[in-house]
C-alpha cells in the first residue's frame, strides 16, 4: 500500500489508539454499546456527585445523541432526583440575527433536550427549569459565572467535529493568530461555525448546507478543560480519522480536541468502527 502523503497518526491500528498518552480510550462495540456506555457514565457521575457534594454539574452535548433516553431510563428506574442537578448543554446554533433558533427549528438543541430527554423523566425527579441551562448570547459570560457558583462542573461529555472541534470550539482560522495557551483559555462565545463543521453537520441531519445554521454559541475550551473529567465518545465511521490526530497528533488549537490529552483525567470511547485504522483509497 502506498503511504505518501498519509500522516503517520492515519497508519495507527485500533489496539495502540491512546499508547503513550495520558487518554484512557475503551473500544465500545456498536452505536448503540457507545450510546449505553455514555449514558451510563454520566449516571454514574451524577450519582457520585450528588452523594459526595449534595450537588451535580454537567456539561453535555447533543451529538452524541442516542445516549438520552437512556439516561432517562436509568433515572426513572433508580429514583435518583436530579433537582440538584445543573445540566449545561455545551452549544446552541443561532440565527442570522445571533439569537438563538426557534424552538421548531428542526435543528434546535434546546428542543431536541426536551424531547429526547427532560420529558421523559418523571416529574419529580426532573431538574428545575433554571438548572437546565443553554449559553445565551446575549450573556455567554453567565456561564462561567454559573459555574463557579456551583464550585466546579463534574464532568464534560460530548463528542468530536470532524475538524476536531469540541463543542462549537471551531480552530483558528488562516491567518488567525492565537496561541495554545490563548486558546485554551477561550470562554463561552458567539461565533461563527467553520465551513467543515457546516458540511459534515448537514450530512448527519439528512439535508444540505443550506439548512445548517451559520452561527452558534458554545461554551469555552476554558469551561470545557476546567471539568472535573473530560468523557467524550465517538460513534460516526468519519471519526476514524479524527480521533488518530486528536490522540496521536500535535497537541493544537488547529485540532481543539487534542487538548484532551493535557487534562488530568479524560477518557474517550468509541465504536468499534471508529477504532478501526481507516482504509485510505480510491474505490
Amino acid at each position: 500500500m502506498i503511504q505518501e502523503g498519509i500522516p503517520g497518526y492515519l497508519r495507527i491500528e485500533a489496539v495502540d489508539l491512546g499508547r503513550g498518552t495520558d487518554v484512557r480510550v475503551t473500544i465500545l462495540g456498536d452505536a448503540q454499546a457507545v450510546a449505553g456506555a455514555m449514558a451510563a457514565e454520566m449516571f454514574a457521575v451524577i450519582q457520585a456527585a450528588l452523594a459526595s457534594r449534595g450537588q451535580a454539574v454537567l456539561i453535555v452535548p447533543v451529538g452524541p445523541v442516542d445516549q438520552f433516553p437512556i439516561l432517562a431510563q436509568l433515572i426513572n428506574a433508580g429514583g435518583v432526583s436530579l433537582r440538584q442537578t445543573v445540566i449545561i448543554n455545551m452549544d446552541e446554533y443561532l440565527d442570522d440575527t445571533q439569537g438563538w433558533v426557534s424552538w421548531e427549528h428542526p435543528l434546535s438543541f434546546r428542543s431536541f433536550m426536551e424531547r429526547n430527554f427532560y420529558s421523559l423523566l418523571h416529574k419529580d425527579l426532573a431538574p428545575p427549569e433554571e438548572n437546565r441551562v443553554f449559553p445565551d448570547p446575549a450573556r455567554p459570560e453567565a456561564i462561567g459565572r454559573l459555574i463557579e457558583s456551583r464550585g466546579q462542573v463534574d464532568a464534560c461529555f460530548g463528542g468530536i467535529g470532524i475538524n476536531g472541534h469540541i463543542a462549537f470550539n471551531e480552530p483558528p482560522e488562516p491567518g488567525e493568530n492565537i496561541s495554545l495557551e490563548e486558546f485554551a483559555n477561550l470562554p463561552a462565545r458567539v461565533l461563527p461555525l467553520a465551513r467543515e463543521s457546516r458540511t459534515i453537520n448537514s450530512v448527519t441531519v439528512g439535508g444540505g448546507m443550506e439548512v445548517v445554521p451559520r452561527w452558534c454559541v458554545t461554551v469555552g475550551m476554558r469551561e470545557i478543560l476546567a471539568a472535573k473529567k473530560l468523557r467524550f465518545f465517538c460513534n460516526r465511521p468519519w471519526q476514524a480519522a479524527v480521533v488518530r490526530r486528536v490522540l496521536h497528533g500535535p497537541i493544537t488549537s488547529a485540532c481543539p480536541a487534542s487538548l484532551l490529552r493535557t487534562h488530568p483525567d479524560a477518557a474517550l470511547g468509541l465504536a468499534d468502527f471508529v477504532a478501526a485504522k481507516p482504509q485510505i483509497g480510491l474505490r
